[in-house]
């Protein structure tokens, strides 16, 4: 089987921790299992048959409170698609799926010690994000 596509290198490219006061602090500790994950995935072409996937992680709460902390993650991907790959879907499920897949442990353990490391020890994402199940909603 042809390799699809090679991953050059991977690295958080951005960080966001925002907790304003010790107030909302307070209040987002009692309210933190409220929060809910938030995925995007955007990514561009580069040189050489060379793609940037950029996989942001969100941590929020929906609710208009006003009192509230943001948490989010930015995580890109450099790839190199095999020359085989001369498909838009094929080129999609590469950068929605089977990408997302390879490095999610790794950006789901980056916003846990994130979280962790600021004052949230208890957080823990039950639900694991599946990939495969969102890239075949989106084709339906």
């Amino acid at each position: 089987m042809i390799e699809r596509y090679k991953i050059l290198g991977k690295y958080i490219k951005d960080m966001s921790i925002e907790t304003p006061d010790i107030e909302t602090y307070i209040f987002v500790k009692d309210q933190i299992s409220k929060y809910q994950l938030d995925i995007d995935i955007n990514s561009r072409a580069l040189k050489d048959k060379m793609i940037e996937i950029n996989t942001i992680l969100k941590f929020e709460d929906k609710k208009e409170n006003k009192k509230k902390s943001h948490f989010e993650i930015n995580f890109a991907t450099i790839i190199k698609v095999s020359d085989e790959i001369k498909e838009k879907k094929d080129l999609e499920k590469i950068i929605l799926c089977d990408v997302q897949i390879e490095i999610y442990p790794q950006l789901e353990k980056a916003l846990l010690d994130l979280l962790h490391n600021s004052g949230f020890p208890e957080v823990k994402f039950e639900k694991k994000i599946d990939f495969q199940k969102l890239y075949n909603q989106r084709l339906g």
